[in-house]
């Protein structure tokens, strides 16, 4: 963490040169100190986060590639002068080990144009969808497996 704020200290200042690595030095020590002391972060969950990376690349990609295929499934239903949509309110339990879980899987299942989730309560979703096409199917999607993976990979 220590080194994120240094290069992020870089970055918003647009050089790097000796001022601004002292300076930035100099800034990160107390940030650091304040996020270990105050915040409770330890090392140990910043090696946590750096061994998931290569997980969360790819479910970047994964959430990307569903936001395309919804964008153009919600284009063809607004398009199609014959398909008439059929909202649906779609209610769905998925147990996740932890709320930033629980938390991922809401704002994945609502950045997918055509859905979005309405409520999360413990473990139940209550899902909005455009169409009851777009609703089938939610409770096992590619994200609950691949969330699922990550609980798994601990």
């Amino acid at each position: 963490m220590f080194f994120l704020f240094l290069i992020m200290w870089v970055i918003l200042n647009g050089r790097l040169d000796r001022e601004v690595l002292v300076t930035g030095l100099v800034l990160a020590v107390p940030v650091y100190l304040f996020f270990c002391l105050v915040m409770r972060y330890t090392p140990k969950k910043e090696w946590k986060t750096i061994r998931h990376f290569p997980w969360l690349i790819k479910y970047i990609g994964v959430l990307l590639v569903e936001i395309i295929k919804a964008n153009f499934a919600v284009i063809r239903l607004i398009l199609s002068p014959k398909l008439e949509p059929e909202p649906t309110l779609v209610h769905f339990k998925k147990p996740m080990k932890t709320d930033a879980h629980k938390v991922l899987l809401a704002n994945s299942i609502t950045l997918t144009p055509g859905t979005i989730t309405v409520e999360l309560d413990g473990d139940n979703y209550a899902v909005h969808a455009l169409d009851k096409e777009f609703a089938e199917g939610i409770d096992s999607s590619v994200f609950v497996r691949m969330i699922k993976e990550l609980e798994e990979r601990g």
